[in-house]
């Protein structure tokens, strides 16, 4: 479940620092409000003529999992570190700066299900009030 989360992240990245998520999978590991949440993002973020550079880095657990049923689940926090990933002009290279309330190391959670042999990301709560 977590590889997929990590892959559910390596998508979104490479599709923030495109600003299109055209040449990713990320539909191969989100769906529901997780992909809407990542596609509202990528639109966002090409109406404005920006892009990321660099990562994020994450501290991740299983909180929750529950195998049995229809269709397992699982919930996983995640302290996620944004220090390294900066929004820039993608026309100037220019780096955006972090509003002045922003964290850069915040709790962000997740809820997943199993989809045949396929853990899909189906919600991603990003919680800036809560530090980590």
């Amino acid at each position: 479940m977590l590889k997929a989360y990590d892959d559910f992240w390596a998508e979104q990245v490479k599709a923030y620092g495109q600003a299109d998520i055209k040449g990713t999978d990320l539909k191969k590991y989100a769906t529901k409000e997780a992909l809407g949440r990542a596609m509202g993002d990528v639109l966002v973020m090409k109406e404005a003529g920006t892009a990321t550079k660099g990562a994020p880095t994450h501290e991740t657990q299983v909180t929750s999992l529950a195998l049995t049923g229809k269709t397992p689940e699982a919930d996983v926090r995640d302290c996620l570190d944004i220090s390294g990933w900066r929004t820039v002009k993608k026309k100037t290279g220019a780096v955006q700066p972090f509003p002045s309330n922003q964290p850069l190391r915040y709790v962000t959670t997740a809820k997943a299900e199993k989809w045949g042999n396929q853990w899909m990301i189906t919600e991603l709560t990003p919680d800036g009030k809560r530090t980590c």
